[in-house]
């Protein structure tokens, strides 16, 4: 199974006027009237083959599209574009598990302006001003907005597995191996036993005498461990606090941007 996670990237937009639909697909289209008929339309043009609940959301979203643009009297050749469009920025979003909210947004912005600016052969003037607008409307309340259920049923979840290894601290002793240090031990309490005389002896310098390599007591290392892995605990919970507030910030960056004018339909001379 391959684990390599798509790290978000800048999709580069194009003009896909006829790109999935062609002339033909559209007049089919055109002719289905129920919603069943409809899905069965565009799951034959987009070669829909996914699993439920996969397939259900996908030819529900091509759907809308399709009577957004019959509410708003688009052309074929509109209707065709934006359904590229729509497939397009689908596509872009759950290309990664990861957020690329940003990457889709500004995606979407730039896929408009190729169908809203005549600059052959980089751009075409194939939506109108208010069009654009009202398009870029319809894309951030259908889709946007959801961007992430869409990601959460169309991407794998992604789980992080971490694993602590200690450099220079040897692994803890089988019972076997400790067997093998009480004869030392003894040895040594023995010999200390007999260099201290009987009345200056007691419990707490027999303790004393019983410690591991470099002074340290025997249950030291685990102490050691569980020290480190506190504070591995507790750096990951502060990283995964920042990346939910630089989350919010992306969102609420997103809505503000929302609220400005979307675009400058004016061609650069």
């Amino acid at each position: 199974m391959d684990t390599k996670i798509k790290l978000p990237q800048a999709l580069k937009a194009k003009v896909m006027l006829w790109t999935d639909v062609s002339y033909h697909d559209m007049e089919q289209i055109d002719k289905m009237q129920s919603i069943p008929d409809l899905e069965s339309a565009l799951c034959g043009v987009f070669a829909v083959d996914l699993p439920e609940p996969k397939r259900g959301v996908l030819l529900e979203l091509y759907v809308h599209t399709v009577l957004f643009c019959r509410e708003r009297s688009f052309k074929k050749e509109q209707t065709s574009a934006l359904l590229s469009i729509i497939k397009s920025i689908h596509e872009a979003n759950v290309e990664t598990p990861l957020n690329n909210i940003e990457q889709c947004f500004k995606y979407c912005k730039e896929l408009l302006l190729c169908h809203s600016v005549r600059r052959p052969p980089f751009s075409i003037n194939l939506f109108s001003s208010e069009e654009v607008t009202c398009i870029l409307n319809y894309i951030h309340n259908s889709y946007v907005r959801h961007y992430k259920h869409y990601k959460y049923i169309f991407t794998p979840q992604v789980k992080l597995d971490l694993s602590l290894t200690y450099s220079g601290i040897p692994e803890q002793h089988e019972p076997a191996e400790e067997d093998s240090y009480a004869p030392d031990i003894e040895n040594v309490m023995e010999k200390e036993a007999e260099a201290v005389p009987k009345s200056s002896s007691s419990p707490q310098t027999q303790e004393a005498s019983i410690t591991g390599p470099e002074g340290s007591t025997l249950g030291s290392k685990t102490e050691l461990k569980a020290l480190i892995e506190k504070a591995v605990r507790e750096q990951m919970t502060l990283v995964s606090n920042q990346l939910d507030q630089r989350m919010r910030d992306m969102e609420d960056h997103h809505n503000r941007a929302l609220e400005c004018p979307p675009l400058n339909h004016k061609a650069k001379k």
